[in-house]
């Protein structure tokens, strides 16, 4: 027991190491050396969890989506807003989200498969979308899987926008006048005033999240 949670802090010590360092270099600067002496690890250590940089990039990506879930919402675009502002606010708060973001933004990493985060975007608003048609919450001319596209590619630029200006201190007022933009097009008037569109949202949202995760776990400490 005591191996395996010295491995899993290992293994978590690589992935800040090495989001940091992609965070401030970029995908193709960064080297193996600077992770390592960031991380305080031997290089067996390190390819004993991740097999090349490309591994190590794929790892960061992949744990900005972990952990925390928007509780289900009555209405379903509700819970679209959510997600953004729950991302939004990890963007601000979190290095990990903000490394995969940059990993996923950047352009120059050659050799890096990027698409995957977008992808990962695009189902839940395609099927949050779904949801909402079901229940009358859309305008009839809306096609949930194109405006799934729609909405991502939008907020990815409104990131890139408030990184290049104001490293994302900006971010959650760009973010809440993306939805106040975007949603009359999308949304039916009745339905519209009745979302919770505010630059707190994504706080409220993450320390809801936050608790539900932490109920869920307790509930799996009792059953085991």
């Amino acid at each position: 027991m005591a191996e395996q949670i010295r491995a899993i802090r290992t293994r978590q010590a690589i992935l800040g190491a090495a989001a940091k360092i992609f965070e401030e270099r970029g995908y193709q600067a960064a080297t193996i050396s600077e992770i390592l002496s960031e991380a305080g690890v031997t290089k067996g250590a390190l390819y004993f969890h991740f097999q090349s940089k490309e591994d190590l990039a794929f790892g960061v990506l992949n744990a900005q989506n972990q952990s925390l879930v928007v509780p289900d919402r009555a209405i379903k675009m509700q819970g679209i807003v959510d997600i953004v502002m729950l991302h939004t606010y990890r963007l601000q708060t979190d290095p990990m989200v903000r490394a995969g973001v940059r990993l996923t933004m950047d352009q120059l990493a050659q050799g890096l498969d990027r698409s995957g985060p977008f992808r990962a975007w695009a189902v839940p608003m395609r099927e949050g979308l779904e949801r909402a048609q079901s229940q009358g919450e859309l305008l009839p001319q809306i096609d949930p899987a194109e405006t799934a596209d729609v909405i991502v590619g939008t907020y990815a630029g409104i990131q890139s926008m408030s990184q290049a200006l104001t490293e994302y201190e900006d971010l959650v007022i760009r973010v809440s006048a993306l939805m106040r933009h975007l949603l009359p097009s999308i949304v039916q008037s009745s339905v519209l005033t009745s979302l919770h569109l505010g630059e707190s949202r994504g706080a409220e949202v993450y320390a809801e999240a936050v608790r539900a995760m932490e109920i869920s776990q307790a509930r799996e400490d009792l059953a085991s």
